[in-house]
C-alpha cells in the first residue's frame, strides 16, 4: 500500500506514540495526514466520530488514540478507562465501516494478555485467561477491539487490524507521576533527586516483576510498517523481544542518570504482572519488523531528553 497517496487520519496523533506515527509518516511524502483534537471531535460520541469522517472523508484510520496510565492511575479510574477507551474505539470502527473506510488500524496493549500468560507471550494465548487485576478494565476495553475486528472481517469484509505493542518509552514521554507509566516515573525520580540533592527515592514494589520495552520510535515504525504490508484480523506483538526486571532497569536508570542515593521499594504497593515478554515472530514474518533501539540507547536518549527540559511534568511534544 503507498501511504503517500492516502487520506489518513491519526487519533491520538498529538500524543506520544501519535507524533512518532505522523513524524515517520510525513518522511515517507504523506501530505493528507489529519489529526483530530479532542476539543473539536469528542471520539466518545457518535456525533462527532461522523463529523470528524464527513471532514477528513479518510481512506485509512490509525487509531492511538486511549486514555491510559500506569498502574496508581489505573487504579483511580478503572471505570472511567473501561468505558473511554472500549466506547471510543467501538463507535470509531463502527462508523469507519459504514462510512466506508479502507483500512482501519487498531492499536491494543499489551494489557490485554492473561495475568499468568505463558512467557513469552504468543498471541494464540491472548483469551487464556483474566487479565492483570490493577489494569483488567483498560486491557479488557481494548480488547474488544480485536473482537470486533475479526467479527467485521468476517461479516462484512472490513479490512480491519490489531497491533499489540509492549510499553513504550522515549523522549517526550509522560512524566507525571500520578500517571506515568515505569520509565519516565524512575527516571523523573532519578534526576529530580540529583536536582533536588536528595539522598533516596521510592519506587513501588518489589522490583522483581520482569518488562519489556520498545523503544516510542520503533513502534511508530512498527505501525507504519503494518499498515502498507498487513491485512489480515489476527493480533501481532510489537516488542524488542528483551525482558528486564524492574530492580534491574531501576539501577541502570540510577547509573546512566548519574544518582548516587539510595532506591527503596515500597511492598506495600502493587507489582503489577508477573512478566512481560513478548513473542515477536509473527511481526518479522508478516510485515518484516525487528526493533533497532537497545534498551540501553533508548534508555540514554530518554534520560538525556528529561534532563534537556527541566520544568516538564505531563507529556510535550518532541
Amino acid at each position: 500500500m503507498n501511504l503517500a497517496k492516502k487520506r489518513i487520519v491519526v487519533t491520538g496523533g498529538s500524543g506520544f506514540l501519535g507524533s512518532h506515527v505522523v513524524h515517520h509518516l510525513r518522511k515517507l511524502d504523506c501530505t493528507d495526514i489529519f489529526i483530530p483534537r479532542s476539543h473539536e471531535y469528542d471520539l466518545r460520541k457518535e456525533h462527532d466520530v461522523n463529523k470528524m469522517l464527513q471532514d477528513f472523508r479518510p481512506d485509512i484510520i490509525l487509531h492511538l488514540a486511549a486514555v491510559v496510565g500506569g498502574i496508581g492511575a489505573n487504579q483511580k479510574n478503572p471505570g472511567k478507562y473501561f468505558y473511554d477507551n472500549l466506547i471510543m474505539g467501538t463507535q470509531l470502527m463502527e462508523q469507519s465501516r459504514l462510512f466506508g473506510v479502507e483500512k482501519f488500524v487498531a492499536i491494543g496493549t499489551i494489557c490485554s494478555y492473561p495475568k499468568y500468560a505463558s512467557v513469552p507471550f504468543q498471541e494464540e494465548d491472548i483469551w487464556n485467561g483474566y487479565p492483570e487485576e490493577t489494569n483488567a478494565p483498560y486491557g479488557l476495553a481494548k480488547k474488544m477491539m480485536l473482537v470486533q475486528s475479526q467479527a467485521y472481517r468476517e461479516q462484512y469484509g472490513f479490512n480491519s487490524i490489531y497491533l499489540l505493542p509492549v510499553n513504550l518509552y522515549g523522549p517526550g514521554d509522560n512524566f507525571d507521576l500520578e500517571t506515568s507509566h515505569v520509565i519516565p516515573a524512575i527516571i523523573r525520580k532519578c534526576v529530580d533527586a540529583i536536582r533536588n540533592d536528595e539522598k533516596k527515592i521510592v519506587l513501588w514494589g518489589t522490583g522483581s516483576v520482569t518488562r519489556e520495552f520498545i523503544y516510542v520510535e520503533d513502534a511508530a515504525q512498527a505501525i507504519i510498517a503494518a499498515t502498507m504490508n498487513y491485512d489480515q484480523s489476527e493480533p501481532v506483538n510489537i516488542g524488542s523481544g528483551q525482558e528486564i526486571s524492574i530492580k534491574s532497569l531501576a539501577e541502570t536508570i540510577k547509573q546512566l542518570s548519574g544518582f548516587q542515593g539510595e532506591i527503596e521499594w515500597d511492598k506495600t504497593k502493587p507489582d503489577g504482572q508477573p512478566r512481560r515478554l513478548l513473542d515477536v515472530t509473527k511481526a518479522k514474518e508478516h510485515f518484516g519488523f525487528v526493533a533497532q533501539t537497545s534498551l540501553l540507547a533508548g534508555l540514554e536518549k530518554t534520560i538525556n531528553w528529561y534532563m534537556a527540559h527541566p520544568h516538564v511534568q505531563g507529556r510535550i511534544p518532541t
